[in-house]
């Protein structure tokens, strides 16, 4: 089972002095049965006391603000990870059957949200394309290995072409895009077929033939498959996310799981600089070491509290209609 160390440096220059920042971190790699977090060293400029709680999506969310006036902020996150492979599904579950307990998903509140879709120009063409792509023989995973596919061979890997607030609109006329528009377009490709679709971020680790994505944060799809759970799907790469990707978070888009967002009080302008490193355990690297580059001063790492998540859209409809149900019958 492999170890992957991470070195993820976020960097922001700003054109002036800027009075204080509030922001937010998810760069906690997510711990379950496939991913063991064996050291994490987070270190912050003017080390700030980092507060986490757990989010509706269970990802571990840091907050903090830096009240002095500061030209810079510098963000250290290294992490030593061991992943674990999963087993692919077996499939050989009566279709009927997974198709009926997906079905059965579209009122319960876990899986709401990642079944909901917009409407925008071109997604009729895409839904068009997603039924039609689906065979009366196919199971959800056999659809969902399918769709990543189809992304893959239709849309061209071309860095700087979008940003993180590119629409679905912009990616289809475009055509192309990076991975977090391919994931993008998978978790809508899945989601018109009732199954369960949740976006993804984290890092890739390298193979001998390289992998897109590398030396970068990375994004891929889950696709909820009944009487399995959660199945990672790469269409960056065709591939099953499995031990060479780490999880840092889930959510319904790449607004749910950005790594590192915040706001500031002080004049406009900004340089944002981002540094990834992956690399085994084993492998000597020098560049993984930051001595010349932090205040070897640790952060106030607390633990996060269990708490009751926020409730989502749906959640929140139920409370008002028993809450008025509750009035009209007093």
């Amino acid at each position: 089972m492999p170890i992957f160390k991470i070195k993820h440096i976020t960097n922001y220059k700003y054109a002036s002095p800027i009075r204080e920042s509030a922001n937010q971190i998810i760069l906690f790699p997510i711990k379950d049965d496939f991913q063991k977090v064996i050291k994490h060293d987070l270190n912050i400029s003017n080390s700030p006391d980092v507060d986490i709680f757990i989010d509706y999506y269970g990802n571990e969310v840091g907050i903090f603000t830096q009240r002095e006036p500061h030209t810079q902020l510098k963000i250290y996150s290294k992490i030593y990870v061991e992943t674990i492979p999963k087993a692919l599904p077996q499939d050989d579950t009566f279709l009927n059957e997974q198709w009926g307990l997906l079905s059965g998903l579209s009122d319960d509140v876990d899986y709401i949200d990642y079944l909901t879709h917009s409407t925008f120009e071109g997604s009729e063409l895409l839904l068009e394309t997603a039924l039609g792509m689906k065979s009366e023989e196919d199971t959800p995973y056999k659809i969902a290995v399918k769709f990543c596919d189809y992304v893959f061979r239709h849309f061209t890997y071309i860095k700087g072409v979008t940003t993180v607030d590119t629409t679905l609109e912009e990616i289809l006329a475009l055509q192309a895009g990076v991975c977090q528009d391919f994931a993008h377009i998978l978790t809508t490709m899945l989601r018109y077929l009732n199954i369960p679709a949740r976006y993804v971020s984290g890092y890739i680790c390298p193979n001998k033939d390289g992998m897109r994505g590398e030396g970068a944060t990375h994004a891929w799809a889950e696709a909820y498959i009944p009487d399995y759970g959660w199945l990672g799907l790469d269409p960056t790469n065709n591939c099953i996310a499995n031990e060479k990707h780490v999880r840092l978070a889930v959510g319904r888009n790449f607004s749910d799981c950005s790594p590192v967002k915040g706001v500031y009080r002080g004049e406009l302008g900004h340089i944002l600089e981002v540094n990834v490193s992956v690399g085994y355990g084993d492998e000597d690297d020098d560049s993984f070491e930051t001595e010349n580059y932090f205040q070897q001063k640790e952060v106030n790492y607390v633990k996060p509290v269990a708490s009751q998540p926020s409730k989502n859209s749906y959640q929140r409809y139920m409370d008002a209609v028993m809450q008025q149900q509750q009035q009209q019958q007093q």
